[in-house]
């Protein structure tokens, strides 16, 4: 499957297949970015757009960052209509923005997602502004604050822990995004018990393209 083809014509039948479906189309990516540095993208056509213009059936959720860097759809070689995409600074899982709950659950019950998955990234700058707020005490204007105050525990569960403090908060971010699901969603936390979804977490590499799952 070259880029841009379309998974629907032989959509995964289940959450393991899904996950198969975008780790391979991840490798496919890391090929191309090693050729090209990750510069060049073969978009979908106005033909398909127009064939999908009556609905979708994504295979999985990806929730990730809202940084410009990370685009699922590309990283994961995916097509028009293949993933159901939701987007937030910091990938949180905030159980105050309902909006983020809200459309991971049309994406698993009403569209037929069998994979969520909860993506961070390296680098990652509401990551870093956390890190700032737990070390300097840093304050941030207007509603920047709510963000950075739900990825602080994450931050401070590995304060002192050997290695980079950012990666590893960032990683500890991804990992608190994929527990807080499986707590504050109950319709999704149902379909990962009776085995009709999962919920993996999973952290993009800038430098490399890589996605490595942490979950």
């Amino acid at each position: 499957m070259s880029t841009g083809d379309n998974y629907n014509n032989e959509k995964p039948k289940s959450p393991t297949e899904a996950l198969s479906a975008l780790m391979d189309g991840n490798k496919r990516f890391v090929e191309s970015f090693n050729k090209t540095g990750g510069r060049s993208v073969e978009l979908n056509s106005v033909q398909v757009q127009t064939e999908l213009s009556p609905g979708v059936v994504p295979f999985a959720a990806v929730l990730t960052c809202a940084d410009s860097r990370v685009a699922p759809e590309i990283i994961f070689n995916c097509g028009i209509g293949d993933i159901f995409v939701v987007r937030v600074a910091g990938n949180v899982v905030d159980p105050s923005n309902q909006g983020v709950l809200g459309s991971l659950d049309f994406g698993a019950l009403e569209l037929g997602a069998r994979l969520i998955m909860i993506l961070g990234h390296t680098g990652c700058g509401a990551v870093a502004s956390a890190i700032d707020s737990v070390e300097n005490k840093k304050n941030f204007p207007g509603s920047i604050n709510n963000v950075v105050d739900n990825i602080v525990p994450s931050v401070m569960a590995v304060k002192g822990e050997p290695g980079d403090l950012w990666n590893n908060s960032i990683i500890s971010n991804v990992k608190s995004g994929v527990e807080n699901l499986h707590a504050l969603d109950p319709l999704i936390a149902q379909m990962a018990n009776d085995g009709n979804l999962i919920i993996v977490g999973a952290c993009y590499d800038l430098q490399t393209g890589k996605v490595e799952i942490l979950t």
